[in-house]
């Protein structure tokens, strides 16, 4: 890619909530184009969303109860949230975003959690023109590629100095809410977990994960509802969240797999 410079900077928040805690850093702009509107950028910026889709709604897993059956490995959240923000971990990340009710973009890869964020992750966008975007965070800086483009290189931009990847953060302020938020012991994929739900303030979010607050006020969202399912060691199994940005809804689905210890993500090599 000589020549044009993609700005771009993953991050937790997949932050978080794609969130991590995954602002622009899934735009990738070269001087003659831009892929990618700002609401896809923000719901994989955020992954902490907000209002629901007219999609969304049949299927908004908030509004479905929680077993009353008792669930085999029962736990209490806040504890198991405590012994998350302990020991960090890496997962495989898979994540799917809405704008308008119909799917806009995808990304999938692996990444640390509950510490800075280093990874490795692809985006692709639906439509035309079409994004196909490869990104390695290191401790050092973000590595970025267009897969679109036969043969095109990686270049090296700056990371931001915040990028956190913490979604026990979110899941404590989601209990932060009252009683409400504790939906119960469910099942996802045959692992006992436990479901929060609840809606946040924007400025909520500045206490856990910054640079998505900034992305997210930004363009216009100010608040969101979301949804959470930690395991017994208070590692997010899947989170949905839905944001209205200035009348545009959006949606996102994350489901996080195949724990294990923090890795190490070192610079690309060519090819």
């Amino acid at each position: 890619m000589r020549g044009s410079q993609p700005q771009a900077d993953t991050c937790s928040t997949w932050g978080c909530a794609y969130g991590t805690p995954l602002g622009d850093e899934h735009l990738l702009r070269t001087p003659h184009r831009t892929v990618a509107v700002a609401a896809v950028a923000v719901a994989l910026t955020a992954l902490a969303g907000c209002k629901d889709t007219p999609s969304a709604k049949g299927a908004d897993p908030a509004t479905a109860p929680a077993s009353a059956a008792p669930v085999a490995g029962a736990f209490e959240p806040e504890a198991a949230l405590e012994e998350a923000q302990k020991t960090p971990y890496a997962a495989t990340m898979k994540a799917t975003t809405e704008v308008a009710g119909r799917e806009a973009a995808t990304m999938s890869g692996r990444a640390n959690l509950e510490t800075v964020f280093t990874g490795r992750m692809e985006v692709r966008t639906a439509g035309a023109p079409a994004m196909w975007v490869e990104t390695v965070t290191t401790a050092d800086g973000n590595y970025v590629r267009d897969r679109s483009k036969a043969g095109d290189g990686w270049i090296k931009v700056p990371r931001s100095a915040d990028n956190q990847a913490s979604y026990a953060g979110y899941a404590k302020l989601l209990l932060a809410t009252g009683p409400s938020a504790k939906k119960g012991m469910e099942n996802q994929g045959g692992v006992p977990v436990y479901h929060l739900s609840g809606r946040l303030d924007i400025e909520q979010v500045a206490s856990v994960d910054p640079r998505t607050h900034r992305s997210m006020k930004a363009k216009g969202v100010t608040g969101f509802d979301c949804d959470q399912w930690i395991d017994g060691q208070g590692r997010t199994v899947r989170f949905d969240q839905r944001m209205d940005m200035r009348g545009t809804a959006g949606a996102n689905k994350v489901l996080f797999s195949e724990f294990g210890p923090v890795e190490t993500f070192t610079p690309p090599t060519k090819g």
